[in-house]
């Protein structure tokens, strides 16, 4: 059976600006930084090493977020049957933020502190991680629109441009977290 892109109706939209609006005051009573604590706002830092990593709008780890969207439409069109799949980007956005909460409760801040070579990582500001909602709802976006291929490519492509720049990407995110590896922690340290 052919299935073609994803609806996203009126109703779903408003329930994800919700979702997102939820994921907003939930960091704001755990006392987040609404904004860099370097007072500023800039939409794209470059510096993974820097204190406005994960602070800013946009960083290299935004290329992530974006990987996030085309993975959970993928997920989305593949798994959810008919009506369903109307409600495939809040089921997005609820993932993604609910990652968010995670990656910013002392346990993950931790675990990377321990596990990777982001020693000094204190978390993102509420407006990182609002953009790293959004970063991964342009993903979805993207995925509806574009070919398999295309999409397939781009996550690839961006990938490897991260892990030539800055040596980190989603995979080796994940890997880090759940399984370290002493030698890939040496080897990301040494690009700081």
């Amino acid at each position: 059976m052919m299935r073609g892109p994803i609806t996203v109706d009126r109703r779903a939209t408003i329930a994800a600006i919700a979702l997102v609006l939820v994921y907003f005051a939930i960091e704001l009573s755990w006392h987040r930084p609404p904004i860099c604590p370097c007072g500023t706002v800039k939409l794209w830092t470059g510096a993974v090493w820097s204190a406005e990593n994960s602070q800013q709008i946009s960083d290299w780890y935004s290329l992530s977020h974006i990987i996030h969207g085309f993975l959970f439409y993928g997920a989305a069109w593949l798994i959810l049957p008919g009506r369903a799949r109307l409600w495939a980007l809040p089921f997005a956005v609820a993932i993604e933020g609910s990652w968010e909460l995670l990656e910013n409760s002392p346990i993950i801040i931790d675990r990377y502190r321990a596990a990777t070579a982001a020693v000094g990582y204190s978390g993102d500001s509420i407006l990182n991680s609002m953009s790293d909602i959004g970063m991964m709802v342009i993903g979805f976006a993207l995925a509806r629109r574009l070919p398999v291929w295309w999409t397939v490519g781009i996550a690839i492509f961006f990938e490897l441009l991260a892990l030539a720049v800055i040596r980190d990407n989603l995979t080796l995110n994940v890997l880090m977290l759940t399984y370290p590896i002493e030698s890939i922690r040496v080897w990301q340290a040494a690009g700081a």
